[in-house]
Order: C-alpha cells, then structure tokens, then sequence
C-alpha cells in the first residue's frame, strides 16, 4: 500500500541536513524533513543553571517556537509567552539531548538548544530533535578544538522519529495529513546504542495492541537507523572538509 505521496509504508520522507546555516552560532542546521524546515543552533554560556551550580556539573536546556508563515494559518508571535504545545515539546527536546551528555565533562556551564520551525507538515518535534543533536555535536567538538572543553561531553548520538496507525496500518514518519487523521501517534526518541530516551504513544481513536507497539517500534528503529546513519556522514563530512 502506498500513501498520499507515493512513499511505501516503512519508508521516511526525504530528509537532508544541512550544516552550519547561521555562521554566528557554534553549531547549527537547517533540516528539511519532507515539507518540514527547522533551523537548529546549539550555543553555550559560561554560567550554570541555578540548581547546578557548586556540583561541578552543567546543564542543557531547549527552546522551540513556530515562525508566523510556518503554517497556513498565520501564527502568532509568542512574544515571550510560550503555549502549552512549545513548552511540552521543548521540554521533550531537552530530555532528549540531556540524556546523552556526560555533565561533568561539560563543567559548570550552560549549552541552549534552540529550534525554529520556518515550515511545518509533522513531525516538527522529531525534527528538532534530530537536527538539534548534530548542532550539538558540531558545536561541541569545536569547543573541544578551541580548547574551551577538555574532552567531548556527547557520549552517544540520538534521532527521533514518528510513527503511526492510520487507517488500521502501521506507518512510519507520518506528515500532517496522516497526522491529523491518525488512529495511534507516536514519537519514539533512540540511541546509536538502540536504547530508548522516550516513547510517546497515543491512541488517538481507539487503543492499540502489543502486536501494532511491536510493529510500530520496529518501524520507528529502522527509521532511527537511517536517521543516525546520515547525523555521522553529515558529521563526518564537516569535519573532514
């Protein structure tokens, strides 16, 4: 069965990453994940969040928002008051990246992860994510180079990645016409290892069974797969040029 734009069922949109898209920031990307476009930037500040200071350990913390024209109806601006959907998935963003750091090898320190979404059509959040972990890889190691981190405080890669029941079959890596139809939601957030951070799953119109969260999590793996696959070659070739 093939969907509204012709993908097969366990197949993701086209995703491309391009690196260092805001010279001003350490690390930064923009990912264009099938209609979707977020720029992500990682950067750092020589203070420590307040319940970390005198621990020897610092902090990372995530921001999102949404451009106006990021949709079809106009957004507004959040103008510093941020709503209930940014705020959760921020939050979500930062669980994610904070996962994977050694906080020690950071010092007292705060890195901020911000993500702006230019255009959506789903899966902003898993987007975030994984465009926000390659900024902040990117900007780690230079802060290593630059002799400002002794070692690399990334001590694995992590993607996140959709996935979904519509129409009674599993699907991977819905867009918004999927998404808004969907019987089950899910947002799955792993490892290079294979390790979950975050399952968010949602019968959305009815519950699922343990045999449709298996065939959701296998498809939400080789999803993640192929998205950690291109962070290290994206990676790879930024440092290698």
């Amino acid at each position: 069965m093939s969907r509204a734009d012709g993908r097969a069922l366990d197949q993701l949109r086209p995703v491309r990453i391009l690196p260092d898209f805001i010279t001003t920031a350490p690390g930064s990307v923009l990912i264009e994940w099938g209609g979707t476009r977020v720029i992500c930037t990682a950067s750092m500040e020589e203070k420590n969040a307040p319940f970390r200071i005198g621990t020897g350990k610092g902090w990372l913390t995530a921001e999102y928002d949404m451009l106006p024209a990021s949709t079809d109806r106009r957004k507004s601006r959040s103008r510093g008051k941020v709503d209930g959907r940014s705020t959760e998935i921020q939050r979500l963003i930062g669980r994610s990246l904070r996962s994977v750091m050694d906080f020690e090898a950071l010092g007292e320190r705060s890195i901020y992860i911000d993500c702006d979404v230019i255009q959506a059509d789903g899966g902003t959040r898993t987007a975030s994510i994984t465009g926000g972990y390659v900024a902040l890889a990117l900007a780690c190691r230079r802060w290593v180079e630059a002799g400002i981190l002794e070692k690399n405080p990334i001590r694995e890669a992590v993607a996140a990645v959709s996935v979904g029941i519509v129409e009674d079959i599993p699907r991977l890596d819905l867009m918004y016409v999927e998404d808004s139809a969907a019987q089950v939601d899910m947002n799955v957030v792993l490892t290079a290892s294979g390790r979950f951070i975050e399952l968010q799953g949602t019968g959305e119109e009815r519950p699922f069974s343990q045999e449709e969260l298996d065939r959701l999590l296998a498809l939400a793996r080789k999803g993640a797969g192929e998205l950690l696959e291109l962070q290290r070659r994206t990676l790879e070739e930024v440092f290698r040029g």
